[in-house]
Protein backbone atom coordinates (compact mmCIF):
# COMPACT_ATOMS: atom_id res chain seq x y z
CA UNK A 1 0.00 0.00 0.00
CA UNK A 2 1.35 3.34 -0.28
CA UNK A 3 1.08 5.91 2.50
CA UNK A 4 0.20 9.15 3.19
CA UNK A 5 -0.59 11.35 5.86
CA UNK A 6 -3.13 13.65 6.67
CA UNK A 7 -1.34 15.87 9.72
CA UNK A 8 2.12 16.88 9.64
CA UNK A 9 2.33 15.44 12.85
CA UNK A 10 1.54 11.73 11.78
CA UNK A 11 4.07 12.08 9.09
CA UNK A 12 7.08 13.02 11.95
CA UNK A 13 6.50 10.66 14.66
CA UNK A 14 6.37 8.35 11.45
CA UNK A 15 9.70 9.40 10.27
CA UNK A 16 11.40 11.04 13.20
CA UNK A 17 9.69 9.56 16.38
CA UNK A 18 8.28 12.77 17.99
CA UNK A 19 6.53 15.94 16.78
CA UNK A 20 7.31 19.23 16.56
CA UNK A 21 3.85 20.28 18.01
CA UNK A 22 3.43 19.89 22.18
CA UNK A 23 0.11 19.02 21.84
CA UNK A 24 0.91 15.69 20.45
CA UNK A 25 3.06 14.01 22.55
CA UNK A 26 3.27 10.20 22.93
CA UNK A 27 4.83 7.95 24.95
CA UNK A 28 7.97 6.00 23.58
CA UNK A 29 6.49 2.19 23.50
CA UNK A 30 3.40 4.12 21.50
CA UNK A 31 5.44 5.47 18.89
CA UNK A 32 7.08 2.30 18.32
CA UNK A 33 4.36 0.72 17.65
CA UNK A 34 2.53 3.23 15.63
CA UNK A 35 5.86 2.90 13.74
CA UNK A 36 6.01 -0.56 13.32
CA UNK A 37 2.01 -0.42 11.81
CA UNK A 38 2.53 1.86 9.41
CA UNK A 39 5.43 -0.12 7.85
CA UNK A 40 2.59 -3.03 8.43
CA UNK A 41 0.51 -0.84 6.28
CA UNK A 42 2.94 -0.17 3.61
CA UNK A 43 3.86 -4.06 3.53
CA UNK A 44 0.45 -4.82 2.73
CA UNK A 45 -0.73 -4.97 -1.00
CA UNK A 46 -4.61 -4.58 -0.03
CA UNK A 47 -6.92 -4.49 2.57
CA UNK A 48 -7.86 -8.28 2.72
CA UNK A 49 -4.32 -8.74 3.91
CA UNK A 50 -4.78 -7.00 7.35
CA UNK A 51 -7.37 -9.36 8.08
CA UNK A 52 -5.37 -12.29 8.55
CA UNK A 53 -3.31 -10.54 11.14
CA UNK A 54 -5.33 -10.76 13.82
CA UNK A 55 -2.91 -8.43 16.39
CA UNK A 56 -4.26 -5.25 14.31
CA UNK A 57 -7.46 -5.81 14.66
CA UNK A 58 -8.71 -4.75 11.66
CA UNK A 59 -12.18 -3.18 11.35
CA UNK A 60 -14.09 -0.90 9.18
CA UNK A 61 -16.06 1.82 11.15
CA UNK A 62 -19.62 2.91 11.21
CA UNK A 63 -21.91 5.51 12.40
CA UNK A 64 -20.21 9.26 12.54
CA UNK A 65 -16.83 7.15 10.63
CA UNK A 66 -18.74 5.89 7.97
CA UNK A 67 -15.63 4.38 5.84
CA UNK A 68 -12.97 4.82 8.22
CA UNK A 69 -10.96 2.22 9.05
CA UNK A 70 -8.82 1.20 11.72
CA UNK A 71 -5.68 -1.02 13.08
CA UNK A 72 -5.13 -1.33 16.92
CA UNK A 73 -1.54 0.42 17.94
CA UNK A 74 -2.03 -0.98 21.55
CA UNK A 75 -5.00 -1.21 23.88
CA UNK A 76 -5.76 2.41 24.23
CA UNK A 77 -4.62 4.17 20.82
CA UNK A 78 -6.13 3.06 17.39
CA UNK A 79 -4.71 4.49 14.28
CA UNK A 80 -7.84 5.74 11.89
CA UNK A 81 -7.39 5.86 8.01
CA UNK A 82 -8.99 5.97 4.63
CA UNK A 83 -8.34 3.10 1.71
CA UNK A 84 -8.83 4.09 -2.13
CA UNK A 85 -7.95 2.33 -4.98
CA UNK A 86 -6.66 4.15 -8.11
CA UNK A 87 -7.46 1.03 -10.61
CA UNK A 88 -4.72 1.62 -13.59
CA UNK A 89 -2.52 -0.49 -15.28
CA UNK A 90 -1.86 -2.24 -11.83
CA UNK A 91 -4.25 -1.62 -8.84
CA UNK A 92 -2.62 0.97 -6.41
CA UNK A 93 -3.96 1.25 -2.63
CA UNK A 94 -3.41 3.90 -1.01
CA UNK A 95 -3.62 4.40 2.51
CA UNK A 96 -4.61 7.97 4.22
CA UNK A 97 -3.89 8.10 7.80
CA UNK A 98 -6.01 10.29 9.84
CA UNK A 99 -5.42 10.11 12.93
CA UNK A 100 -3.61 7.91 15.78
CA UNK A 101 -6.12 8.84 18.43
CA UNK A 102 -6.88 7.15 22.35
CA UNK A 103 -10.01 4.75 21.50
CA UNK A 104 -11.48 5.38 24.98
CA UNK A 105 -11.83 9.27 24.81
Amino acid sequence: MEVEFEKEYLHELYEVGKATDKKYRFQPDVVKKYQARIRTLEKASKAEDLYTLNSLHYKVLEGDKNGVSSIRVNNQYRIEFKMTQVISKTVVTICNILELSNHYK
